[in-house]
């Protein structure tokens, strides 16, 4: 990679040393091998998807799917996705072409293509003439995967990573470069893109703050997204309004945030986000968190008090031994108002909200910080808590008050808020307390890779299992029939 330096208006160029940034980039390429799939993968979809969220095509029937479907849209032998990213109301999808796929709301220039001239909609081709499916309304070209113009990409680069927001998307290329589209939102509606100079970007742009930095990992929230270099520094951009930025934003300076820029961050070697908070991990393994805490889900106190904010990067209290030897933390993913911090051993700890089961901990097994409101129930978790008699993990999956794991055998559980069924488990809209498996012919025989959350759906990426692969399996899960 490229020597960079980090500027400000008013620092002079600091060059980090060369044996320091290479170890950052040691550790952040760890963590960012784990975004692409060695195999082209299926993809599954379920949950509510009124905005065009599944991707499953126009019909009325695939406003609301209760278990994963597969994506007919994207056969695996000839789509070839191979990583995606999941935001609020969309998808994006890269395959081994380098090419990107989108699907979902396209309000604000969210999947990067023009949807306005939607064509007539698709005919299913399994539904009976007769059936009053056919009379959907979706947006054909938002509710149907389709590739984006990529001639704005250097065709010498490769994407690396993908990240979606409820608003905005980006890729990052391997030469460190970014390219973004879509628009953020604050609590008054649009707030921009770009300084004041771009209000909504429709398709993908080159984000020229970059062209000075390596960025080596992107970890996108609600309407912020944050980015990590090659010299461990962080970066973030888009709306500061719960101190999701790192610092504290004026009204008046609100439109600084429309370009991304450091807060003080070093030595960091992985950045995750949540709606509206973030945590980042630095090369000595400590871990803090900074943003919206109403519930506990930065992780910093074991109070809990309402409308709290972490205005600035805060150590996480972690239990003992979390960051020694096996049990370092692999990765973390967070929603609204509920954290979850996945380990190398495959455990699992969550904290933060609980009116939804959104830590996934059973009522008997919550500790002892747990915050009561007046009436005596139970409200958050505040503290990192280790889920019980759960299967050993390789990845997680936040969505607003949701949650998807993958089991180390590639089966996917989930847990969370249940009336739109973005937990995946059948017609029952009952909020899941523990992880659950997701059990289902469609990904019987698929060993689950990835997985992706958004505000009412989710999203899953498996390879097929050979048969004696699927027999194995079943004996280990018990599902011989």
């Amino acid at each position: 990679m490229s020597k960079r330096t980090h500027t400000s208006a008013n620092d002079t160029p600091k060059k980090v040393s060369k044996t320091h940034a290479a170890h950052i980039i040691n550790e952040v390429k760890d963590y960012s091998a784990r975004y692409i799939s060695a195999e082209p993968l299926d993809i599954f979809c379920w949950g509510t998807g009124s905005m065009c969220e599944l991707g499953l095509g126009p019909l009325a029937k695939n406003k609301e799917v209760k278990r994963p479907r597969l994506n007919p849209f994207l056969p695996r032998d000839e789509a070839k996705i191979v990583s995606f990213a999941v935001g609020g109301m969309h998808t994006i999808a890269l395959d081994s072409n380098n090419n990107i796929w989108s699907w979902g709301c396209n309000d604000v220039g969210a999947l990067g293509r023009d949807t306005s001239a939607a064509k007539e909609k698709l005919k299913d081709m399994d539904a009976d003439d007769s059936s009053d499916d056919d009379d959907g309304d979706l947006n054909e070209m938002e509710s149907t995967p389709h590739k984006l113009d990529m001639s704005v990409f250097p065709k010498d680069a490769k994407i690396v990573q993908l990240a979606a927001l409820d608003n905005l998307s980006c890729a990052l290329l391997d030469n460190g470069d970014v390219y973004a589209w879509g628009t953020f939102r604050c609590n008054e509606g649009i707030l921009g893109f770009y300084q004041d100079q771009i209000k909504v970007q429709t398709t993908p742009w080159k984000v020229p703050t970059f062209s000075k930095f390596d960025i080596v990992q992107m970890a996108g929230g609600k309407d912020h997204i944050l980015f990590l270099d090659q010299e461990g520094v962080v970066f973030a951009w888009g709306n500061g309004q719960q101190n999701q930025l790192g610092r504290k934003i004026m009204d008046r300076f609100r439109l600084k945030t429309l370009d991304p820029r450091p807060f003080g961050l070093k030595h960091i070697k992985y950045i995750a986000s949540g709606e509206n908070h973030c945590f980042a991990l630095n090369d000595k393994g400590k871990l803090v968190s900074w943003g919206l805490n109403q519930f506990g889900q930065c992780g910093t106190s074991t109070t809990v008090e309402d409308g709290a904010l972490v205005t600035k990067p805060t150590k996480v209290i972690l239990p003992e031994g979390v960051s020694e030897g096996s049990r370092k933390i692999r990765s973390i993913s967070a929603g609204e108002h509920h954290s979850l911090i996945l380990l190398e051993d495959g455990s699992l700890y969550s904290c933060g909200r609980l009116d939804m089961c959104e830590v996934g901990i059973a009522h008997d097994k919550l500790p002892a910080e747990t915050y009561k409101d007046e009436h005596g129930k139970n409200r958050s978790v505040p503290v990192f808590t280790k889920l019980q008699d759960v299967p050993l993990f390789k990845g997680i999956a936040a969505g607003s008050h949701h949650s998807v794991a993958i089991s180390q055998n590639g089966i996917a559980y989930s847990w969370g808020f249940g009336e739109t069924y973005a937990v995946g488990l059948g017609p029952d809209d009952e909020d899941i307390e523990i992880p659950t498996r997701i059990k289902n012919t469609a990904t019987k025989n698929h060993r689950i890779v990835f997985a992706g959350c958004g505000g009412q759906f989710s999203v899953s990426g498996g390879i097929p299992l050979s048969s004696t692969e699927s027999e194995e399996r079943a004996k280990e899960m018990g599902d011989e029939d």
